[in-house]
């Protein structure tokens, strides 16, 4: 490794296991935030320059010496490896390589702390907006879907046990409105977040007059987290909010995906998985799982343990700690894996494929009995007495049909009224805020 940036010109030496332990995974891991950390660090040498703490030329050298290290990262010629003591080091150790004196000035007004929160937040920015839209994408699937075979029955279940009559419609519109519930969470966090950092240094300010609110502009954020301390106690925080809209999507994949697990068993048999998505046995020739079916099911279980993480970490009192390092590790696991799976989605329902004569078939005759209850309402008998009533004559309902329960099912989101406009409606508002 080449000697930290803060090392001094006295004798001080840390032991090379030491130092192994405290930074940790930030090389691996500051592979997925450099390209962030590059970007703030040209629009800082900018800002360094309209306040002449860097002359023009400088600030000009900086960038284009700064646009070539992503390129080369980009293009894996260069590699953020243990040579660096983390991604901000290897950012001005390039500088100072190819620019000399005039790359050791890019620190000037800023501290690692800032550096990494700023990274971070560009980072979250960008994620929540892959959330953002990969949760629109599933709902407009589902959404399609709604509209295709919205008076297809299906049965209907609480506490596992047969209900009422239920419509394909109604479940593929429930699931659709959920992710887009999901969408706008992840924008209105997004949008929470929206706060450049960059310029708090070490949580104290400093005695430049630095241009903050243009840096934070050509950054693309729509304020200054304005305070120095609660822009480091910040840390952490926005990360959990931000895995709080992940955890939202994923825990409602994971019903989605229970559904599909339980549906696809031959005891129920109403619907039949994409081979894409199933695995065989290693010992049985007659089966074939619904495998990404149970691993999406599962992708809750990593995001809700990165948060556990992370929000223990968090118990420190204001002003930076090297526990912080921590933080980074569960953000990007979490994120990794929970983006890559939410990107699936869309295909895994559009390959779905039903069996409508099964989910005819298992709507037995006393799961028209709310509907005849209802019926008496209308007429002036009072609930509990229909209900009462049709408990005792269940009987009487073996020639009632599935298609006349979902048609008079007219309250409005029932599946007589699926009001799949309004959820479409907002699905594209999502869309337009989440690209502006």
């Amino acid at each position: 490794m080449s000697d930290p940036i803060w090392k001094k010109s006295g004798k001080h030496e840390v032991p090379e296991a030491i130092m192994r332990f405290m930074a940790g995974q930030d090389v691996e891991l500051d592979r997925e935030l450099l390209p962030f950390d590059i970007r703030a660090s040209r629009a800082h040498a900018r800002g360094l320059a309209r306040i002449g703490v860097l002359s023009d030329d400088q600030a000009g050298a900086m960038g284009r010496e700064l646009d070539a290290l992503a390129d080369a990262f980009a293009a894996g010629e260069f590699v953020l490896d243990h040579g660096f003591e983390d991604g901000h080091s290897a950012i001005e150790a390039w500088l100072t390589e190819r620019l000399g004196e005039t790359g050791k000035r890019i620190h000037a007004g800023r501290s690692r702390n800032d550096q990494v929160a700023v990274a971070l937040r560009l980072y979250l920015k960008d994620r929540l907006q892959r959330l953002a839209g990969l949760c629109s994408d599933i709902a407009e699937v589902a959404l399609q879907r709604a509209d295709a075979e919205r008076d297809v029955p299906l049965p209907g279940h609480t506490h596992l046990q047969q209900a009422m009559p239920s419509s394909l419609g109604l479940w593929w519109a429930g699931h659709a409105e959920a992710f887009v519930d999901n969408a706008e969470l992840a924008t209105a966090i997004r949008e929470w977040l929206d706060a450049s950092p960059l310029g708090t240094a070490s949580g104290f300010g400093v005695n430049l007059a630095l241009d903050r609110d243009g840096v934070a502009e050509e950054l693309g954020f729509k304020r200054l987290a304005v305070n120095p301390q609660n822009a480091q106690a910040a840390r952490g925080k926005v990360e959990l909010r931000a895995i709080d809209a992940l955890a939202a999507a994923t825990s409602d994949l994971r019903r989605l995906c229970w559904d599909l697990s339980l549906y696809a068993s031959q005891e129920f048999g109403y619907v039949k998985v994409s081979p894409e998505f199933c695995t065989g046995s290693s010992i049985m020739p007659n089966k074939l799982n619904p495998d990404g079916v149970e691993l999406l099911r599962a992708l809750h279980a990593t995001v809700v343990g990165a948060r556990a993480e992370l929000d223990a970490v968090l118990s420190l009192p204001s002003g930076y700690q090297r526990d912080l390092q921590d933080t980074k590790p569960p953000v990007l696991r979490a994120f990794g894996r929970g983006l890559e799976g939410l990107a699936l989605v869309p295909a895994l329902l559009a390959g779905l494929e039903w069996n409508r004569e099964r989910m005819i078939l298992a709507i037995g005759a006393p799961m028209h009995a709310t509907d005849r209850a209802n019926e008496l309402v209308a007429e002036g008998m009072s609930f509990r007495d229909a209900y009462r009533k049709v408990g005792e004559e269940l009987d009487q309902l073996a020639e009632r049909e599935a298609a006349d329960s979902l048609a008079a099912r007219v309250s409005p989101g029932g599946c007589g009224d699926l009001l799949l406009d309004r959820i479409e409606g907002r699905m594209r508002a999502v869309r337009s805020r989440a690209r502006e």
